[in-house]
C-alpha cells in the first residue's frame, strides 16, 4: 500500500517512514525544501514539492497513493488555518475509494483527566492551545469515502531527540525547569512504538480512534530528570510560565493520564520499548 505523508521528514514522522518502508508499504512525503527531498530519497522514499499551505501539491500526494497519514504540525497561529488546508485536501484527493486516513491529534485535547486514567470514551476538555483540534478529529473519522482514523499520541520520547527531550535540557545557569509544582503527570510513549501504530494503523476500520501510550504515567519531574542528567531542576510557577511560553504552559502544566489499551487489543499493537526513568 503506497502511503502519503506530510511530516515525513520529522521527528515522528521520519521514523513511521522507516517502519512503513520496513513494512512493504512505499511512502511519498511532502517536501517543503530540497532538504527535506534528499532527505526523503536518503531514506528511500519519494518526495511531492509543497507545503503545509498548498493544498493542491497535498491533494496531488493523497490522490497518488493508497492512503495517507497526516503528521505535520504548526505550533504558530497559523496552526488551524494550515492543518484544515491539509486535511481537506488529503480528503479531496484520497476521493471515495475507502482508502486510509491516519489524522494526528494529542492528548492535549483531553486536557487534566482529573488524577484518572482515561480511555477514548472520554470526554474531550482541550487546553486552548488545541481547541480546534477536535473538530478536525470529527471532520476525518466522520468523512465519508475514505476510513477516518485518529491517533492522539501521549507525550513522546525516545532516539534522543523531539519535543520533550527540548524541554528539559538546561539554561544558561545550568538549570532545568518544569512548568508548575511538579505533582502533575504525563502518560507517555516512545516514538518507535509510535511509529509502528502507525503502521497497523492504516488497517483500521473507519471512525477509529486510538491514544497511543504506553507505561503508568510518570511525574513532569522525573521526565525532567530522565533528559536534565545532572542539572539542577527547578518549578517554574505557572505563572511565570505564561508569561515567557504563552499557551504552551497551559499544555504543559496538565495531569494528563490515558490508555493505550484500546489499541493493543483491537489492532495488536505491542509496545515494547523501555522508558529512561524508574519504573514506579
Amino acid at each position: 500500500m503506497r502511503i502519503f505523508m506530510t511530516g515525513a521528514t520529522g521527528y515522528i514522522g521520519s521514523v513511521v517512514t522507516e517502519k512503513l518502508l520496513a513494512a512493504g508499504h512505499p511512502v511519498t512525503g511532502l517536501a517543503r525544501s530540497d532538504e527535506s527531498a534528499q532527505r526523503l530519497a536518503a531514506a528511500r522514499a519519494e518526495a511531492v514539492r509543497g507545503s503545509l499551505d498548498d493544498g493542491d501539491a497535498i491533494a496531488r500526494g493523497a490522490a497518488e497513493a493508497d492512503g495517507a497519514i497526516h503528521l505535520a504540525m504548526d505550533f504558530s497561529a497559523n496552526a488551524p488555518r494550515l492543518d484544515a488546508i491539509a486535511v481537506d485536501a488529503i480528503l479531496r484527493g484520497l476521493g471515495a475509494g475507502g482508502k486510509p486516513f491516519v489524522y494526528t491529534s494529542g492528548v492535549w485535547v483531553m486536557g487534566s483527566t482529573g488524577g484518572h486514567v482515561v480511555d477514548e470514551e472520554a470526554p474531550v476538555n482541550p487546553v486552548p492551545m488545541v481547541a480546534w483540534r477536535p473538530a478536525h478529529e470529527d471532520r476525518v473519522r466522520k468523512a465519508e469515502g475514505v476510513r477516518g482514523i485518529v491517533i492522539r499520541p501521549a507525550m513522546v520520547f525516545g532516539r534522543g531527540g523531539g519535543f520533550v527531550a527540548s524541554l528539559f535540557q538546561p539554561d544558561a545557569e545550568g538549570v532545568v525547569h518544569y512548568v508548575g509544582t511538579g505533582e502533575n503527570r504525563w502518560s507517555t510513549v516512545h516514538v518507535d512504538d509510535l511509529a509502528e501504530l502507525y503502521v497497523k494503523a492504516i488497517e483500521a476500520t473507519a471512525g477509529s480512534l486510538y491514544f497511543a501510550a504506553t507505561g503508568p504515567a510518570v511525574p513532569v519531574p522525573i521526565v525532567a530528570q530522565a533528559f536534565a542528567g545532572g542539572a539542577k531542576l527547578e518549578a517554574l510557577p505557572l505563572e511565570d510560565a505564561q508569561r515567557t511560553m504563552g499557551p504552551l504552559a497551559d499544555a504543559l502544566a496538565i495531569d494528563c493520564m490515558v490508555s493505550g489499551l484500546r489499541a493493543i487489543r483491537e489492532l495488536g499493537w505491542n509496545p515494547s520499548r523501555s522508558r529512561p526513568w524508574p519504573s514506579e
